[in-house]
C-alpha cells in the first residue's frame, strides 16, 4: 500500500538526492529496455510553426518521423467525436435523492441526441443509452446517497467522516452504502459482469467517494483494483473469473509488493515462493499492507529464482480459505498520520503451501507484469484524489465569502482571491493530465508508461502543493480538526499518500528518465499528433486493451499534439494571444529537454542517475501538463461543448502557472482571464458543481 516517503524537494524541481533516488527506482529496471520491435521510419517532420519552431524542426529532421500507431490509431479514428453537449431526458434517481442534486442533473451535459439511462429506456422510444449517460446516472445516484456533508443529520456527514477518522475507522456507514450499491463492480471488467469498461469513468466514479474521504476511497475498493489490475493484465480464464466472483460479491483483495527493507526496489525483495510438489511454499513477510485483515485474497509479488535480474520474481493470487492457518499470520496494525481509516498491517508466512494455480502469468515475469499493471493504477489513482481538492477548495471559498476582515471578505482581498483561482486552475491542469493518461490507455496503450508515470508523479505534488495555498488563506482554522473546516486538515495529512502508493514519486521519476533520450532522438518535433479523442472529457473510447501496454516506447503523441498545434492557434483575442504566447514558450522547454536528455550519460538514464537527471523528469512531466490542458481547451472550443472550457482564458491561465512552476516568467496575463477565472469559481460554488472538467451537479 505505502512505500518510501516522496524526496523532499523545492516546489516544481523534485530532485532527489543522496540514496533516496536509488532506493525507489527498481521498477524502471525492465522498463529501460528498448521495445521489441522499434518504430520504422516514416515521412520527414513537416514543416513547424512559427520560425523558431521551423528552425527547430528542421535541426531535428534527422530524426525519422515515428510510425502511426496500428490498432490504437485505427479505433481513434473510428470514434465519433462526441456532438455538442445537451441536458439529459432523465438521471437515474436513487431514494433519498436531493431536490438539488436533481436540479443541477438537469443541466448536467450529454450527448446531442436524446440520451437515457437502462431504467428510462422505454420511456425515450428511439434513444440510445450511451457510456456517458451511463456514468452520468452513477455519478448521480451515489452523490444522492452520499447526500449533503454539512447537514449534521446526515449519518454520511463530514462530520461522521470525522469521528470515524478519530477513531481510526472507515465510516460504517459509508462502507454500507457502497456495498448497498455494488461499488466493486466498478473494479471488475463489463464481460466479466461488472461495470468497467473505461478508466476515465473509474476515475470520475471513484472521485466522489475520495471528495467525501480518502481513505474510503482507498480502503475500501482502490488496494482491490490495485490487486486485480495484476489479474485482468495476465490472468488465466479460471483467475479472472473467481476474482471477479469474489469482488462482485463483495469481499476485498489485497496487493503485497512492499517489504520495508527494500521500498521501491522490487527486484531486492525477499518474499519467496519455493517450487514445491503441487505448487509453491510461501516464505516470509509483506509490510504496510491495507485490508490484510479482512481480504478474501492476496496478490503477492514473490521471489522464485535466487538468480538477479528481472526474471527473478513473480505473482501469485492466493485465497485466504485456502491457506493453511497455523504457517500464515497478519501483523499488527500500524498507526498513520494520514488515511488513519485505512488499515494497514502485514502478512507473515511460514512455509505456507499454495496450488500451482496460484501463479499469474508466467513464472519469473513478475516485474514485467507489475510494470504493466502499475500503467492501469498510475494513470487511475492520481485523478481520483482530486475529488479531494475539489472539497477543500469548496471549503475555503465557503469560509473566504464568509469571513470578514478590513471591512470586506476576505474572498475581496486580491491575493485570497488570487489563491483560490490559482487552486482551481491548478486542479483542471491535474485533471487535464489525469483525463489523457487515463484516454491514453484505451487510445495508445504503447505510450502509456511514460504517461502514467508523469501522471502519478506530477498530479500529487501539485494537489500537495496547492492545499498548502489553501491552508494559507484558512489560517488558524486550518490546524482545527473538528467542525466547519475539520475535513479540510484531514484533507491535508491523507493526500500525500497518493504520491506514496505502490510506486512513490522518485519511482516514477526513474520510469521516465531511462526512456527520455529515446524520446528526445525519434519522438520530439517528429511524431505523429494524438488523436483528437485523447483530449474529450466525455468522448466514447473501445474497451480497456490489458494485453497491449507496453514497457516503454519511443513515441509521444502527447508532446507531438502540442508541437503540431501552433500553427492552428487562434490570435484575435488577448486571452488567445496570451495562449499563444505561453505554448511557444514551452515549445522552448521542449526543445531545451531534447537537447539536456540527448546529452545525458549512460549512468544517468538508469536508477543511480544524478539529480539532474531527476530534474529533467519533473520539467517534462510539466511540459506533459501543459500540453494537455492545450490538447482539453482545442477540443472543447472545436466541438462547442462546456462553454468555459472552450474559453481561452483558462487555459491562458493554467498554462501561466505551469510556466512559472518552470520557473520562467511569462508576461502578466490580460485582466480579464483571472476575472473570468475568478467568476467561474463563484458560479461553481453557488450552483454546487463540481471543480473538474465535468461540472457536475453535487449534494453539497
Amino acid at each position: 500500500m505505502l512505500s518510501d516517503p516522496a524526496v523532499p524537494g523545492l516546489r516544481g524541481a523534485a530532485a532527489p538526492t543522496g540514496p533516496a533516488g536509488a532506493t525507489e527506482t527498481a521498477t524502471v529496471r525492465t522498463a529501460a529496455v528498448e521495445p521489441a520491435t522499434a518504430p520504422k521510419a516514416a515521412a520527414e517532420t513537416t514543416a513547424a510553426p512559427r520560425a523558431a519552431v521551423r528552425k527547430a524542426a528542421a535541426e531535428s529532421a534527422a530524426t525519422p518521423k515515428a510510425a502511426p500507431t496500428t490498432a490504437a490509431r485505427k479505433a481513434a479514428a473510428e470514434t465519433t467525436a462526441t456532438p455538442k453537449a445537451a441536458p439529459t431526458t432523465a438521471v437515474h434517481k436513487a431514494p433519498a435523492e436531493t431536490t438539488a442534486v436533481r436540479k443541477a442533473a438537469a443541466r448536467e451535459p450529454a450527448a446531442a441526441e436524446t440520451i437515457v439511462t437502462p431504467q428510462t429506456a422505454d420511456a425515450a422510444p428511439g434513444a440510445r443509452v450511451t457510456q456517458e449517460s451511463l456514468v452520468q446516472a452513477r455519478i448521480a445516484d451515489l452523490e444522492s446517497r452520499f447526500g449533503d456533508p454539512d447537514d449534521p443529520a446526515n449519518p454520511l456527514s463530514a462530520a461522521r467522516v470525522l469521528a470515524a477518522d478519530e477513531a481510526g475507522e472507515l465510516p460504517p456507514a459509508a462502507e454500507r452504502l457502497l456495498d448497498d450499491v455494488g461499488f466493486n463492480a466498478e473494479f471488475v471488467p463489463t464481460a466479466l459482469g461488472g461495470r468497467l469498461d473505461r478508466l476515465d469513468t473509474l476515475v470520475r466514479v471513484t472521485r466522489q467517494v475520495f471528495r467525501r474521504d480518502v481513505a474510503l476511497g482507498l480502503g475500501y475498493g482502490i488496494t482491490s483494483f490495485m490487486a486485480a489490475a495484476n489479474v485482468w493484465t495476465a490472468g488465466s480464464e479460471e483467475q479472472r473469473r473467481r476474482l471477479a466472483e469474489l469482488l462482485l460479491n463483495g469481499s476485498k483483495v489485497s496487493v503485497a509488493y512492499h517489504e520495508l527493507p527494500h521500498g521501491n526496489d522490487f527486484v531486492r525483495n525477499e518474499f519467496r515462493a519455493d517450487a514445491a510438489p503441487g505448487g509453491f511454499r510461501l516464505h516470509g513477510r509483506k509490510e504496510v499492507i491495507n485490508n490484510a485483515d479482512r481480504a478474501a485474497a492476496f496478490v503477492l509479488f514473490s521471489r522464485t529464482d535466487d538468480r538477479p535480474g528481472s526474471r527473478s520474481h513473480s505473482v501469485l493470487l492466493a485465497e485466504r480459505g485456502q491457506l493453511d492457518p497455523a504457517r500464515f499470520s497478519v501483523l499488527p496494525r500500524y498507526s498513520a498520520v494520514g488515511v488513519r481509516g485505512c488499515r494497514l498491517s502485514g502478512l507473515d508466512f511460514d512455509g505456507c503451501p499454495v496450488p500451482a494455480g496460484a501463479l499469474v502469468g508466467e513464472s519469473g515475469h513478475g516485474v514485467e507484469l507489475a510494470l504493466r499493471s502499475f500503467q492501469l493504477t498510475r494513470s487511475a489513482i492520481p485523478g481520483m484524489g482530486i475529488g479531494a481538492l475539489d472539497t477543500s477548495l469548496r471549503t475555503v471559498v465557503r469560509f473566504a465569502l464568509g469571513r470578514r476582515l478590513y471591512r470586506r471578505s476576505v474572498m475581496e482581498i486580491p491575493h485570497a482571491s488570487a489563491t483560490l483561482a490559482g487552486a482551481f486552475l491548478d486542479l483542471l491542469s491535474c485533471d487535464s493530465m489525469a483525463l489523457v493518461a487515463t484516454r491514453a490507455v484505451h487510445l495508445l496503450p504503447d505510450e502509456t508508461s511514460v504517461y502514467a508515470a508523469a501522471v502519478k508523479y506530477l498530479v500529487p505534488r501539485m494537489l500537495t502543493d496547492t492545499m498548502y495555498d489553501l491552508s494559507i488563506v484558512l489560517g488558524a482554522r486550518f490546524y482545527v480538526r473538528e467542525g466547519e473546516f475539520g475535513l479540510f486538515q484531514k484533507h491535508v495529512r491523507d493526500l500525500p499518500v497518493l504520491s506514496l502508493g505502490h510506486a512513490g514519486s522518485a519511482a516514477c521519476q526513474a520510469t521516465i528518465i531511462p526512456q527520455l533520450s529515446r524520446l528526445a532522438r525519434r519522438a520530439w518535433f517528429a511524431g505523429d499528433e494524438a488523436p483528437a479523442e485523447l483530449f474529450r472529457p466525455r468522448g466514447e473510447l473501445p474497451p480497456i486493451p490489458f494485453g497491449r501496454l507496453a514497457l516503454a516506447s519511443g513515441r509521444d503523441s502527447l508532446s507531438a499534439s502540442l508541437v503540431a498545434a501552433v500553427d492552428e492557434l487562434p490570435s484575435g483575442s488577448p486571452a488567445e494571444l496570451a495562449v499563444q504566447a505561453l505554448v511557444m514558450r514551452m515549445l522552448d522547454q521542449l526543445r531545451q529537454l531534447q537537447e539536456d536528455s540527448l546529452s545525458l550519460t549512460p549512468q544517468d538514464r538508469t536508477a543511480l542517475a544524478s539529480p539532474a537527471s531527476f530534474a529533467l523528469a519533473d520539467r517534462y512531466a510539466v511540459f506533459l501538463a501543459a500540453a494537455s490542458v492545450l490538447g482539453v481547451w482545442r477540443a472543447a472550443a472545436r466541438d462547442g461543448g462546456d462553454p468555459f472550457l472552450a474559453d481561452p482564458a483558462w487555459a491562458a491561465a493554467a498554462l501561466h502557472r505551469l510556466a512559472r512552476r518552470l520557473g520562467q516568467r511569462p508576461a502578466d496575463l490580460p485582466a480579464a482571464c483571472e476575472g473570468r477565472v475568478r467568476e467561474e469559481v463563484l458560479r461553481r460554488f453557488h450552483e454546487r458543481r463540481s471543480y473538474d472538467l465535468y461540472d457536475t451537479p453535487l449534494a453539497g
